[in-house]
C-alpha cells in the first residue's frame, strides 16, 4: 500500500469492500468488519477509508444528502440509482463516455469527471407506497 502498513484490519476492510454486493457506507462497513474482528473501531474504518481514497483503491460517491458510499476502484464504471425509501443503492449502465466524447467534439470541452445518480423509489418501496411506476 505504497509506504503504508498493510494491517490485518485494512486487509479485512478492503476484502469486504471488494466482495460487497452493491455499495457500502462507512456504518455498514464497520458492522460487517466488526462481525469478523471485534477489535476494529469506527475510527479505524473512517481512517482506512480516507487512506484507501488517497491511494486510489476505492471510489467514494456522495449520493443524496446524507451518506457516502464506497466501491472498489476495480469495479466496472457505472452510475447509481438511490432509493429515497429504503436507502438502497443500485448500479446502472449509462453512456457517460459517449456523452463526454460528444461534448469534447462539439464544444471543445474536455470533461475530467462526470457523475450521475438518480433518486427515486425502488420497486419494493414503490409497491409499498401504492405508487405507480412511470418515467417522468
Amino acid at each position: 500500500m505504497q509506504g503504508h502498513p498493510q494491517t490485518r484490519q485494512r486487509q479485512l476492510l478492503l476484502e469486504i469492500i471488494g466482495k460487497a454486493e452493491g455499495h457500502v457506507d462507512a456504518k455498514q462497513l464497520f458492522s460487517l468488519a466488526a462481525a469478523r474482528d471485534a477489535s476494529i473501531s469506527p475510527a479505524t474504518v473512517y481512517r482506512s477509508l480516507n487512506l484507501f481514497k488517497r491511494l486510489g483503491l476505492v471510489e467514494e460517491q456522495r449520493l443524496g444528502q446524507v451518506r457516502c458510499y464506497y466501491d472498489a476502484k476495480s469495479s466496472p464504471r457505472h452510475q447509481h440509482l438511490v432509493c429515497s425509501g429504503c436507502g438502497e443503492v443500485f448500479d446502472f449502465a449509462c453512456p457517460l463516455g459517449e456523452i463526454m466524447e460528444k461534448v469534447k467534439k462539439e464544444q471543445g470541452f474536455t470533461v475530467t469527471r462526470a457523475e450521475v445518480y438518480l433518486e427515486g423509489y425502488c420497486e419494493k418501496c414503490s409497491a409499498g407506497k401504492g405508487t405507480k411506476k412511470h418515467a417522468e
